[in-house]
């Protein structure tokens, strides 16, 4: 195919991936009442299901409350006339997204398959699911277990010993920082998938990643500090011990293609 063809296939891949998106973007609108309700402003409300599955495991393990992570009803501001409305079209381009993800990353790889020689296409079955799988596990980690953690300790900090302000934040700057901790998380647990395919390219060796270790390390923390909107070690720490799960788990199975590749040269020879 010529330059230009390559542009025309690349045009209609697009094309269908917007529409999918677009298409999931009106569904979500269509509910996007009950989806705010009972989704968007979960994790700031005391009753949220990490709260109380927390609370509930530090009461099984004899320690009281010591779990039970203080209460929170955060009331939320429009600072704008288009702030509802706005909201609403940033919850449904982030909800169409997600939804969207594996049918928007079937796409990129329809577009790439055929320049993939069959032994690099093999080597990729089933990374649509596995791609999926890394990235809404990713988003969950973000909604369940880092956004409770960040609203509660946003919503219980004090400045100062005086009630010389309220604290009400904005609504646009609470759906941001859900969606910047949902979406940020979902990209940053595909690491194992991209560490796969730089090993079975052959950019990348276990012996490497174990050399850099040290470096992924303040890596990873850097990219905590990013995804974490609040200031307070407890979210960073949350989850940086997850990317540096993942990037163990990266050396073990870069590892396993490591030795398979030196498997298949000996018997070559």
């Amino acid at each position: 195919m010529s330059f230009v063809d390559h542009l025309e296939a690349l045009r209609w891949h697009l094309v269908r991936a917007v529409v999918a998106w677009v298409v999931s973007f009106i569904g979500v609108f269509v509910y996007i009442d009950w989806i705010f309700d009972h989704i968007i402003l979960a994790p700031s409300q005391s009753n949220f299901v990490t709260y109380e599955w927390i609370c509930k495991v530090g009461r099984s393990l004899k320690m009281g409350d010591a779990l039970c992570m203080p209460p929170v009803n955060m009331e939320l501001m429009g600072t704008t006339v288009s702030a509802p409305f706005m909201s609403a079209l940033s919850i449904a381009m982030t909800g169409g997204f997600v939804i969207a993800f594996p049918y928007l990353f079937w796409e990129l790889w329809r577009f790439i398959k055929p320049a993939l020689s069959p032994k690099e296409t093999r080597y990729s079955r089933g990374s649509i699911l596995w791609v999926s799988l890394c990235f809404f596990t990713g988003a969950s980690f973000g909604y369940f277990v880092l956004a409770p953690f960040t609203f509660n300790f946003m919503a219980n900090f004090k400045l100062g010993t005086t009630a010389a302000y309220r604290y009400i934040p904005s609504l646009t700057d609470y759906i941001d920082t859900l969606t910047n901790m949902m979406l940020g998380c979902g990209i940053a647990f595909e690491l194992p998938v991209l560490a796969l395919v730089l090993a079975k390219i052959g950019l990348i060796t276990a012996g490497v990643l174990r050399k850099a270790r040290k470096y992924a390390l303040v890596a990873i923390l850097i990219l905590a500090a990013i995804i974490t909107p609040s200031p307070d070690w407890t979210s960073q720490i949350i989850v940086a011990l997850p990317l540096l799960l993942l990037y163990e788990l990266s050396v073990l199975l870069v590892a396993r293609v490591d030795k398979r590749r030196i498997k298949e040269e000996k018997e070559w020879e």
